[in-house]
């Protein structure tokens, strides 16, 4: 719990060092990654066609959300009404 005096105690002196750029030096960025997992070609297709593909499959045996990722893609989002306003 804290109280009037622990409080002022923790705003004391400085703030200790801390990363703020929030960025791991181990850890490759996700756009590598991402370039890397997707045009890796498998089976004389890359990644992401394969992808493309098991969502069009998806999509046309009825899977609304299939559909509706590859309709967004596509075609871009839909505007409602209300967000056409603003």
């Amino acid at each position: 719990m804290i109280t009037p005096d622990t409080a002022e105690s923790l705003l004391e002196g400085p703030d200790e060092p801390r990363n703020v750029t929030s960025q791991n030096a181990k850890l490759p960025g996700i756009d590598e990654l991402l370039a890397d997992v997707l045009s890796d070609p498998s089976n004389r297709i890359s990644t992401a066609k394969a992808i493309l593909i098991a969502l069009k499959n998806k999509a046309v045996k009825g899977d609304i959300k299939a559909a509706k990722v590859l309709l967004d893609r596509a075609y871009g989002k839909e505007v409602k009404a209300d967000e056409a306003l603003v």
